[in-house]
């Protein structure tokens, strides 16, 4: 299951809708774009996450991705800093697993997404990390969400294990529910929060 709607190109955001990725994670100061990936296995909620942050919505009836689709929000910040999100949303099908590098080469920030009621996305989980820490950015942020927090009666990954798992690995950890809408924005606040600022020139 996945959240993908059938137009996964339109651009959400306040700011200007150009799709130039050449000054990635460039911009000003006050105004940052950032490349952002999200990685996890099928079926664990990535576009949900996805389409709740930019549009709100939830579909329980969407198609799964196919390839990777893409998205972009901007979130104003306390500080008055902008931060514009390009957001790369990958198929978690193992037949597109070789994609994936296409997707999270040069990205800033990493989400690495399972599903609390299956340990055999929090196994991917690590696999993805395992991969982001051999090939991707050195600095780049990662950040591991238990999504599906709505359904504790049925939660087989305890939070623990996200918590210790992240710790050493040196990523941030969060627990999320597409569905209610729970953590979403506070998951890419976090994230807007731990991106290196530019200084004023």
């Amino acid at each position: 299951m996945g959240c993908a709607s059938s137009a996964p190109d339109r651009t959400v955001s306040r700011g200007s809708s150009s799709l130039n990725s050449a000054n990635e994670g460039a911009s000003d100061a006050k105004n940052l774009k950032v490349k952002l990936v999200l990685l996890g296995d099928s079926g664990v909620g990535k576009s949900c996450i996805v389409l709740r942050f930019v549009r709100g919505q939830f579909d329980p009836t969407s198609k799964v991705t196919v390839g990777a689709s893409f998205l972009s929000q901007t979130i104003a910040l306390q500080d008055s800093s902008t931060v514009k999100f390009e957001i790369w949303d990958t198929a978690g099908q193992e037949r597109y697993a070789a994609l994936a590098p296409l997707y999270y080469r040069g990205a800033a920030v990493a989400v690495i997404v399972y599903d609390i009621t299956s340990p055999e996305s929090f196994t991917k989980a690590q696999y993805w990390v395992k991969e982001l820490q051999k090939h991707g950015s050195p600095d780049i942020i990662m950040a591991l969400v238990g999504n599906k927090a709505d359904l504790q009666e049925r939660r087989e990954v305890p939070a623990q294990d996200g918590i210790e798992y992240a710790e050493k690995n040196g990523m941030f950890f969060i627990e999320t529910s597409a569905k209610t809408a729970d953590n979403i924005n506070q998951l890419f606040e976090e994230i807007a929060k731990r991106l290196p600022r530019l200084l004023p020139s």
